[in-house]
């Protein structure tokens, strides 16, 4: 499944189905189906601007991101749990940690502050490699430079480097973390995948674990437009689809607990 998965991932970011009827419609230009080239191309461009101007993309991530609200900080963390995957490994460990790509490391700067507020908690980061052709790179290797640059002693944490999907994050951070009843631990994650997050860590026993949604790509009550860019409104709805697509398909897969986690 997990081949699988990656090889239909491309297929299903709206971006790559508009550069393919694109390319398409152009090589029909050049045959005597061009009547057809000039269809798929302009149904191309449609679908493109539609995206762009009409927020489709915040709607699907705003119930998302709100699904777990963020809430106050315990008086007591007993151990904090941050999943991988918001920064280029690759690019970080070829140019060093304060090159981590667009994303920003949300995850790991709330992981970094909530270790410096609770020194006595235990820190786990969990996040190997979720690449089908590179899985030497690891994202716990690309992390540990970046929180020390962040100010965490990387001796402080457990890396867990053998996890390829969020199913995998929750069941080996819970053979890690072994928690016992009467702890707080706190998961964090990016807002958008906190529900599937949550799923896969209750389907594997861990019940009683936090959330601590961070990195929020929308803005409450904004609808704006994207924008006359075309990552404007279609990058967002990327990562929307690609989140929904992946609670149905963990539901179905049974690794979460139900199709839509929530508090």
């Amino acid at each position: 499944m997990f081949e699988a998965s990656k090889i239909l991932a491309p297929m299903l970011d709206p971006r790559t189905v508009v550069f393919l009827g694109l390319l398409l419609g152009t090589i029909l230009l050049w045959t005597r189906a061009r009547r057809w080239g000039r269809a798929l191309i302009s149904l191309a461009m449609a679908v493109s601007l539609f995206f762009i101007f009409v927020p489709v993309g915040t709607w699907l991530m705003t119930g998302l991101e709100d699904r777990f609200p963020a809430a106050a900080l315990p008086a007591r963390v007993d151990g904090i749990v941050v999943l991988g995957g918001d920064f280029d490994t690759q690019l970080t460990l070829a140019r060093g940690p304060t090159s981590t790509g667009g994303m920003g490391v949300p995850r790991l700067i709330a992981f970094a502050d909530l270790a410096r507020r609770y020194p006595e908690a235990r820190l786990i980061f969990t996040g190997g490699s979720g690449r089908l052709l590179d899985p030497e790179l690891k994202d716990a290797a690309g992390a540990v430079g970046i929180l020390r640059a962040l100010g965490v002693d990387p001796a402080r944490i457990v890396f867990e480097d053998e996890s390829r999907n969020t199913a995998e994050n929750a069941a080996y951070s819970l053979r890690l973390a072994a928690p016992q009843p009467g702890q707080t631990w706190l998961l964090v994650t990016s807002a958008f995948h906190m529900p599937r997050s949550i799923g896969c860590f209750r389907r594997v026993g861990w019940t009683t674990i936090r959330p601590w949604p961070v990195g929020y790509m929308t803005v409450p009550g904004f609808e704006g437009m994207g924008g006359l860019y075309f990552d404007g409104g279609m990058g967002v709805l990327t990562y929307a689809l690609h989140e929904w697509i992946g609670l149905i398909a963990y539901r179905l897969l049974d690794r979460t607990d139900a199709v839509f986690p929530g508090p």
